[in-house]
């Protein structure tokens, strides 16, 4: 990617800062812990931190947003170990479709 002919705004220093973060954040926990369970830990430590600040702003919803995520994926963990894999199958597509089409910020 080549770089601004400008300097760069602090709204777009904040933005390569978050993704830096993130990225940054996964290495050192692959490094620490492996690969799966340490990009998984990584994304829970990301997301405790943005239900607190999202709790905080007002928007207490939050929780019942996450209680509601948890639910389906611990359904679609039962489903799958009691030899029907569909809801898992489906949950990981959507997941990866979402994600690639709007990457955490």
């Amino acid at each position: 990617m080549s770089r601004p002919s400008r300097p760069q705004t602090s709204v777009e220093r904040s933005q390569l800062n978050q993704r830096n973060f993130y990225v940054n954040g996964e290495a050192e926990a692959i490094e620490k812990r492996g690969d799966e369970k340490g990009t998984a830990e990584n994304w829970l430590r990301i997301t405790r931190k943005w239900l607190v600040k999202e709790a905080t702003a007002g928007r207490t919803d939050v929780w019942l947003g996450w209680a509601m995520v948890l639910r389906l994926f611990l359904t679609a963990m039962q489903r799958r170990a009691a030899g029907d894999p569909r809801v898992w199958d489906d949950l990981q597509v959507y997941a990866r479709d979402v994600t690639a089409q709007f990457p955490p910020k």
